[in-house]
């Protein structure tokens, strides 16, 4: 579809849907790409993430600082000294919006529901290793746990941890998620037309929003989230008024934007999200860790950062991102960052000398290591990686996918590198996921498999010490970095636009999901 064509869409949407009540204040919201259904327990796709933030809640809520917790459906909790028991209390005021009452047996329900093997469930995880959850009262639930786990607040957190209308999930069966899903959050699910929109209204009596906020209810009547892939279109949306909101602003319109004095662009403070290509350690041309350093000191991560993003993304000395909850700033930072005369000495130590071609060969076998990622994105920054790497002899080879077959790929042996970008809430976060031996071959596609990685790993989880769980993870950290297991390229940094006719809008860290909960969404 046109530019043109789109603009006229979007403008027909916004209008049609202020019809009926000319007073209704309707939000237009634009996105890149659409989820694959509104199931927290099935989806891990941010596009879900946003809308589930805005129609569902969580018992625990996360500050703007990305590291205070804060309450939501839970209004506090004790741990017990072992940290096996955690006893939270709930609000007794909260309604889903079918006007049925919240309570602690909703809690359990979406639980064992996520638990059941029959829903197939993805991040498990994220819950610890559950013994029982018990609804003590209407306002009391009991978590236990088999074992400590000390990032369970945190990942509470985590849209995964939406509580359903289990009652609801039942009646519609495999359309949960797709033609309704029944929340308590300030808005309420009216529809969804894959790949086009999907239209949220406000929960009427919705008074719970987080404390972070200035207000606790929605201050719009209705959100419309719509779908334009272009980006030169949605940059001309909110220009001209067509939308009202947007974090998905390409890196070469942000200066433009925010010369615009018609609209405002915020900056996340606290953001969690990294770009890097990682290394199957265990395959012959990445096996060794003087080759891995080598690459890592071949690529010039500032240039990347300056070409990719405009100069607005952080270029990365380490594999996660200084400020993070439990972050390791004692690291050797000199592994990374372009070296080329210490890359070229690394390769030749490790026995790969340059041919008559300048590429670089041993026993007969030339160092040109495939990379797999996603088509799109990822494409012009392989081809710098791949620019920089020819310079020190290395010819890596690029194959990109469609998103729809990508992740099958990802989970093969057939490569050597691959390219992935991903969220985080803390060190333990990120760790526990890639680089646990249980999550090979996804998504530990490195094939870390080390021991004392997975012993460290436990300790940092089951620990009940807020130090002695930050010294674990910091030792992971550690290892991995100096084992170069990755080139961490760049920390994307995000930004909320809001239009003409809204307020300016705090953006959110948690999950990438900038608007959050959407209780910020105000016109002026």
């Amino acid at each position: 579809m046109s530019n043109r064509l789109l603009l006229a869409a979007l403008a027909a949407t916004a209008i049609g849907a202020a019809a009926p009540a000319m007073a209704q204040k309707t939000v237009t919201i634009v996105r890149e790409i659409d989820t694959d259904r509104y199931d927290p327990h099935k989806s891990t796709a941010r596009s879900g993430a946003e809308v589930m933030y805005m129609i569902g809640d969580t018992l625990v809520n996360l500050d703007y600082d990305m590291k205070t917790l804060r309450p939501g459906l839970a209004t506090s909790w004790t741990a017990s000294a072992d940290g096996l028991t955690y006893t939270f209390k709930l609000r007794d005021d909260v309604s889903f919006c079918s006007g049925k009452k919240m309570t602690a047996k909703d809690v359990v329900a979406t639980y064992e529901r996520w638990l059941d093997p029959e829903t197939k469930g993805l991040v498990k995880w994220r819950m610890g290793e559950v013994d029982k959850i018990t609804a003590i009262d209407d306002t009391t639930v009991e978590y236990k746990l088999k074992k400590p786990f000390s990032e369970l607040l945190y990942q509470m957190t985590q849209y995964f941890h939406t509580i359903l209308n289990v009652d609801q999930v039942k009646q519609l069966g495999a359309d949960f998620g797709i033609k309704g899903i029944d929340g308590t959050g300030p808005f309420c699910f009216e529809s969804w037309t894959p790949r086009d929109s999907t239209v949220l209204s406000k929960h009427k009596g919705y008074k719970w929003g987080p404390s972070y906020y200035e207000v606790t209810e929605a201050q719009v009547d209705k959100v419309i989230w719509k779908v334009v892939p272009e980006e030169n279109t949605r940059v001309t949306a909110l220009q001209a008024g067509q939308a009202d909101a947007s974090q998905y602003v390409p890196y070469w319109s942000i200066k433009e934007l925010q010369g615009n004095k018609s609209l405002s662009v915020t900056k996340a403070e606290n953001f969690f999200w990294t770009y890097f290509i990682g290394f199957k350690v265990d395959k012959e041309l990445m096996s060794d860790v003087r080759v891995r350093k080598a690459m890592n000191l071949a690529v010039d991560q500032k240039a990347i950062a300056e070409a990719v993003t405009f100069g607005l993304a952080e270029p990365a000395s380490t594999l996660l991102m200084p400020g993070v909850l439990d972050f390791n700033d004692k690291v050797d930072r000199a592994v990374y960052g372009e070296n080329v005369k210490e890359a070229e000495k690394l390769l030749d130590e490790a026995g790969w000398k340059k041919g008559n071609d300048g590429f670089r060969y041993k026993d007969g076998k030339k160092l040109a290591p495939i990379v797999y990622g996603i088509s799109g994105a990822f494409k012009e920054i392989a081809e710098a990686v791949q620019g920089d790497l020819r310079k020190v002899g290395i010819d890596l080879q690029i194959q990109l996918f469609d998103s729809t077959v990508a992740w099958g790929k990802l989970a093969t042996q057939e490569f050597d590198a691959f390219g992935m970008s991903f969220p985080y809430v803390s060190a333990g976060d990120a760790l526990n996921l890639y680089f646990r031996s249980a999550n090979t071959p996804t998504p530990n596609r490195m094939n870390w498999k080390d021991k004392e990685t997975d012993e460290l790993l436990d300790k940092g989880s089951t620990a009940t010490d807020d130090k002695v769980r930050a010294e674990a993870y910091g030792a992971v950290q550690k290892k991995v970095h100096d084992a170069a297991v990755w080139i961490p390229l760049y920390h994307e940094p995000l930004f909320v636009v809001a239009g003409a006719k809204l307020k300016p809008l705090r953006a959110h860290g948690n999950y990438g999901c900038g608007l959050n909960k959407g209780l910020g969404i105000a016109f002026k």
